[in-house]
């Protein structure tokens, strides 16, 4: 599975995989992909930099990137503590009435919530790349479009190349307009924050409007069939996050999630604003219908959503609420109904993409002969 890209930076296979987690990111490179690993959870410069030194001992020398939530736009002067007070009493109460109706104990006391959405803030996000750029990392990807011109200024600077997801052939010729590297061609079926257009009709789409820039295809892929299908459409590789969840490497501290991930088929996701405030692929869970009841009080737009429901997301987590406990994955879960090493999956991978491609030979064969 190799593509100029892959060559580009010195991996076996274009098997591009965004994980949370350190040791699958390294796991994927080790095994020949390119691991990214997930900045959004990091509050801390400290802890970042104590997982890029994990990964640094761990990935024997090979490539990886890291990706992170920052806006194009820079806002100025806005704390966290300043965006949280326009957080209205409504919806506050909404969340406890929730987790009541539930039964889910608090936190222990002095225990803080565990998990924030507030890599998106100016300050964090530049933090996080302040830490980053002390690394050999080889490439930056932006979830929300392209970084600031004077961040991608920084990465070519230091030899890194920059990646944006994009849910639209508009939204991917503004990055290439931006000056971006590689577009990230993610469709519907993708987990966590997704647009409206699905993977086989997104990727020709943006490999068109961007041409000769390389694209990655994202969204329901886990499989070497699929990323057969994703190169002939015109990528250069494939971009993958849900198949990681369920890996043995993945450390998601939570049985029940692991279990429900395992028995869940294709259509057991949906998009929902519940999470952050943006439409986000995840599980649907009686915390996700909530959300979406039309009797509800509805969602906020994004960060405040995060923030209002980071705490109850943390207990959820934590006492293993199974009614209500989901996490952002694709429409991939259909297909993740096993535990097994990312070595095994990328195995999976390269024997599928090769059963793949001699079919597709055996017919061209045929078709010649007639």
């Amino acid at each position: 599975m190799q593509t100029e890209l892959s060559q580009k930076l010195g991996v076996e296979h274009a098997v591009f995989g965004f994980t949370p987690f350190p040791a699958v990111a390294a796991a994927i490179s080790r095994a020949g992909g390119f691991g990214v690993l997930g900045a959004v959870r990091y509050t801390a410069p400290d802890e970042l930099k104590r997982d890029l030194d994990w990964i640094e001992a761990h990935v024997d020398g090979r490539p990886y990137g890291l990706d992170v939530v920052m806006p194009a736009k820079k806002v100025e002067g806005v704390t966290e503590a300043e965006v949280e007070a326009m957080i209205p009493e409504g919806h506050r109460q909404f969340v406890l009435d929730t987790l009541a109706k539930h039964g889910v104990p608090e936190l222990a006391e002095g225990e803080a919530s565990g998990w924030r959405i507030t890599g998106w803030m100016e300050q964090v996000a530049r933090s996080q790349l302040d830490v980053a750029f002390d690394y050999p990392i080889r490439l930056l990807a932006n979830a929300l479009g392209s970084p600031p011109a004077d961040v991608i200024a920084r990465a070519h600077d230091q030899d890194v190349l920059v990646a944006a997801l994009a849910g639209s052939a508009r939204h991917a010729r503004k990055h290439q307009d931006a000056g971006i590297d590689i577009v990230v061609a993610q469709g519907y079926e993708a987990g966590g924050h997704t647009g409206e257009i699905a993977s086989m009709v997104l990727t020709p789409e943006v490999v068109d409007a961007v041409a000769p820039l390389p694209v990655l295809a994202a969204g329901g892929i886990g499989s070497g069939q699929q990323v057969a299908a994703a190169l002939s459409l015109g990528a250069q590789g494939v971009w993958l996050g849900s198949i990681w969840l369920t890996t043995t490497e993945a450390d998601l501290h939570s049985p029940a999630l692991t279990r429900k991930l395992l028995a869940a088929g294709s259509g057991d996701t949906v998009r929902s604003r519940a999470l952050t405030g943006k439409p986000a692929r995840q599980l649907r869970t009686e915390w996700t219908d909530a959300w979406d009841d039309p009797a509800g009080p509805g969602t906020l737009p994004m960060p405040l959503q995060g923030l209002l429901v980071a705490e109850a997301v943390s207990r959820i987590q934590k006492h293993e609420v199974e009614p209500l406990l989901g996490t952002p994955v694709g429409q991939i879960v259909g297909r993740m109904n096993s535990e097994r090493s990312v070595q095994a999956v990328l195995d999976d991978l390269t024997r599928g993409f090769e059963q793949a491609v001699d079919r597709v030979n055996r017919i061209a064969g045929r078709s010649g002969q007639s």
